[in-house]
């Protein structure tokens, strides 16, 4: 068995995501099994940019699963300052570590890693590519609310052009059944091109619109996201745009009783903060969910590796 990465959520068949939601509920379910799972194993988290929930959820993570934590958080702390390339940097981590998950601003950074280097690769985020680990958090909380994938209408809205955890969960929603995709953007900001003909190849019913308040009554699912200002070259463009959306206690009068808002964070000001006290709102549910889910994908990244 070849040595195996998550760098796309493609990388893994629709059983092993599966798979790995099944086991994160065990592990709610019955933390005390796990305590040793990753004895004397150690995690380097390599995050060439900033991260608060990803890489704090991936070392909580590892350390749940009785191992340890070595990296860094920023690459001015690393030799990338001095121009080392991530080739060279993960083949001197594979000396240290058992697996890796990286962070990096760099489209494509974490596929480099992962050909590289002989232990696992996690994708934590590569530019507005993909977050794989992001996407297994989404249908985990899914799942939780609704006991179930297929057959849920979900609104993107805000950055669909830069979002990585929009890109990655659009490419995850393709394979159940029975999903529609409604997308809300201003023009600037629209999904790109290949997503777009990915829906329709897969034959996903998807619509495009500029109007939150149109869209909202019929979604069983809100995805909000921030506009990012680290992805703008142009400041005046970032400012124009970062307070196209707003969702607040009006609009969400609009919603269905038991529809879920989700949003990956850090938020902005795209949600405002009375609307954190609607039972609607799992943003937060999703940051436990999201250490669960890692810790799930670690212990069957090292036991697949194992089994080489």
């Amino acid at each position: 068995m070849a040595k195996r990465d998550l760098i796309n959520i493609t990388d893994l068949t629709q059983e092993e995501v599966g798979e790995i939601l099944d086991l994160a509920d065990d592990m709610v379910a019955h933390p005390e099994k796990y305590y040793e799972e990753c004895a004397h194993k150690k995690i380097a988290t390599l995050f060439y940019e900033p991260s608060t929930r990803t890489r704090l959820s991936f070392e909580s993570a590892m350390l749940e699963l009785g191992g340890n934590v070595i990296g860094f958080s920023s690459a001015s702390t690393s030799s990338a300052s001095k121009g080392e390339s991530v080739s060279d940097t993960v083949k001197v981590i594979e000396c240290y570590a058992d697996i890796i998950a990286m962070r990096h601003p760099k489209e494509g950074a974490a596929l480099v890693a992962s050909n590289a280097c002989n232990i696992p690769v996690i994708n934590a985020g590569d530019g507005g590519h993909f977050h794989p680990t992001q996407t297994l958090t989404d249908l985990f909380t899914i799942r939780k609310e609704f006991g179930r994938i297929d057959n849920i209408r979900i609104g993107f809205c805000g950055d669909l052009k830069f979002g990585r955890t929009v890109h990655s969960l659009i490419e995850a929603l393709l394979r159940f059944d029975g999903v529609e995709i409604v997308l809300i953007s201003p023009d600037e900001l629209k999904l790109p091109k290949y997503n777009k003909e990915s829906m329709t190849e897969a034959g996903v019913k998807w619509t495009e619109t500029a109007s939150l308040e149109d869209a909202i009554p019929d979604l069983d699912v809100l995805y909000m996201t921030r506009v990012q200002q680290e992805r703008f070259f142009n400041e005046e463009d970032y400012i124009r745009l970062r307070d196209t959306y707003v969702l607040d206690r009006a609009k969400m009068k609009l919603a269905k009783e038991k529809m879920i808002v989700m949003h990956p964070l850090p938020r902005i000001n795209e949600i405002s903060v009375d609307v954190d006290r609607d039972p609607r709102a799992v943003y937060f549910k999703q940051v436990r969910n999201g250490k669960d889910v890692r810790k799930a994908l670690i212990a069957t990244l090292l036991r697949w590796k194992e089994e080489m």
